[in-house]
């Protein structure tokens, strides 16, 4: 699994970890039932503490994006609870609008963008 940490970046080293988890699972690179590396094979692989990754690790079980297990590690299994994920979605996309419309965006841009990035990962 290739993941590059953007060390000057502003957002925090197991974010940038976490997203990037994501946007492999959501590109097929990483798939259901995969196993993510150790916390020590990939704070090794990126340059970063063990603590950091863990972090990432421990987020993204939250999330309900993975399982941890001490004998397999992380794995990748989604919760599928759509209605909860919808709700979540929503209060992101709350903010993004909210923003966006300070910036004088259309909705029509919006839609636009949304479409894009939607599309990118479904191709």
């Amino acid at each position: 699994m290739l993941i590059t940490i953007d060390f000057s970046s502003d957002e925090a080293i197991y974010m940038q970890l976490r997203n990037q988890i994501i946007i492999a699972i959501a590109t097929d690179r990483i798939r259901e039932g995969d196993t993510l590396p150790s916390v020590r094979q990939l704070a090794e692989s990126t340059g970063v503490n063990m603590h950091t990754v863990n972090k990432a690790y421990s987020v993204l079980k939250q999330e309900g994006i993975v399982k941890l297990d001490r004998r397999h590690g992380a794995v990748v299994a989604l919760d599928l609870n759509k209605a909860q994920a919808l709700g979540e979605l929503k209060c992101e996309i709350q903010m993004a609008i909210a923003k966006a419309i300070c910036k004088n965006i259309s909705i029509d841009e919006v839609h636009m963008a949304v479409e894009e990035i939607f599309n990118r990962y479904k191709e």
